[in-house]
């Protein structure tokens, strides 16, 4: 009669272990694929556009392929010379062509070569300023504001006047008012100088690291350089900023500010961009919507733009190194007559 007690409790420590054995597999289960998403979330974040921490840059062979890697998820990649039928800058020209949506060069011409950008150059100001001023703010215009080289392009402020912010983004990008870059650097990052650390390490992130920049206006400095390539790295982040986008898109603005008498002070802006003042038109079915133009006796005539063809598909295309205005449309212009092809 013992033996079937004895079976009995065999039998329950058998099944006590079975069911113990089970625990423990769906536990290692459970965990496997917690594991799995975990780890494939983490994927899915390394694909985000201008990630600050794939864009640490190094020596290291495996940190250049993994920042290649991660621009290609997101950005215009390609080689320095890429031939288009229709498209020829032969006169020391350097461009490029960028389908921003399609993130493919369909032209370039030495687009990692080092150039000046000249008033370019206010393009990475005007991100600093969307990306860390405010446009309410009322900023006190000083003498170190308009202590530039004479015949530099200006608003036309004076010591002592009272503008907005935002009137200042205007006066950056519509008029290329160098005094308004001085005005902007020095509120944004305290002073001018600590304004242009800021430019560098935002070229930095942006992987925009074939760029040095001396000043926030573009006025010509031997060190001061960048690339074509980088340029349209630097438009192609100001896009995220709603502010830039629609002022750059202005032909003709009337500025409002106080003067240090205490008057209320207008003076009519007009861009420099000859596209927005229909002063050159561009090719049929394609839209220009902004950009920023840039000119020094070193740097030449320089433009880029953004914009969109017949199907609202958006382009940067940018141009430096003209000898005159008339090249530098007529070269953007064969540029431009390609994105509805």
């Amino acid at each position: 009669m013992a033996q079937p007690s004895k079976y009995k409790k065999n039998k329950s420590k058998i099944i006590s272990t079975v069911i113990l054995i089970a625990i423990l597999i769906a536990a290692v289960a459970g965990g496997i694929i917690l594991i799995f998403f975990v780890k494939k979330e983490k994927k899915m974040d390394m694909t985000m556009a201008y990630s600050t921490t794939e864009l640490i840059y190094t020596n290291a062979i495996d940190s250049d392929m993994q920042m290649a890697k991660s621009f290609a998820n997101t950005l215009c990649v390609g080689s320095d010379n890429t031939g288009h039928d229709g498209i020829n800058l032969d006169n020391g020209e350097i461009g490029g062509l960028f389908s921003v949506d399609d993130r493919t060069i369909l032209f370039a011409n030495g687009i990692y070569d080092k150039i000046y950008p000249a008033s370019i150059t206010k393009v990475m100001t005007a991100i600093l300023a969307c990306k860390y001023g405010n446009m309410d703010d009322v900023v006190t215009i000083t003498w170190e504001d308009l202590e530039l080289e004479s015949g530099s392009q200006v608003c036309g402020f004076k010591i002592g006047d009272q503008v907005r912010m935002s009137e200042l983004l205007h006066g950056l990008l519509i008029h290329s008012g160098n005094d308004a870059a001085m005005a902007i650097a020095r509120h944004v990052g305290g002073t001018v100088a600590k304004f242009v650390t800021m430019m560098n390490e935002e070229a930095a992130k942006i992987g925009a690291t074939s760029t040095n920049f001396m000043n926030p206006s573009g006025l010509h400095d031997e060190n001061h350089y960048t690339t074509v390539y980088d340029i349209y790295l630097m438009l192609n982040e100001a896009l995220n900023y709603p502010d830039f986008v629609s002022v750059m898109q202005i032909s003709v603005y009337d500025m409002t500010y106080t003067a240090a008498d205490g008057t209320e002070q207008h003076i009519t802006l007009d861009s420099t961009d000859h596209y927005l003042t229909k002063e050159i038109s561009a090719p049929k079915n394609v839209t220009v919507l902004g950009g920023k133009t840039g000119t020094t006796s070193i740097a030449g005539n320089c433009l880029a733009l953004v914009s969109q063809n017949a199907y609202g598909k958006p382009y940067v295309s940018i141009v430096v190194r003209a000898q005159n205005k008339d090249i530098l449309y007529d070269k953007m212009n064969s540029m431009l007559s390609q994105i509805n092809a």
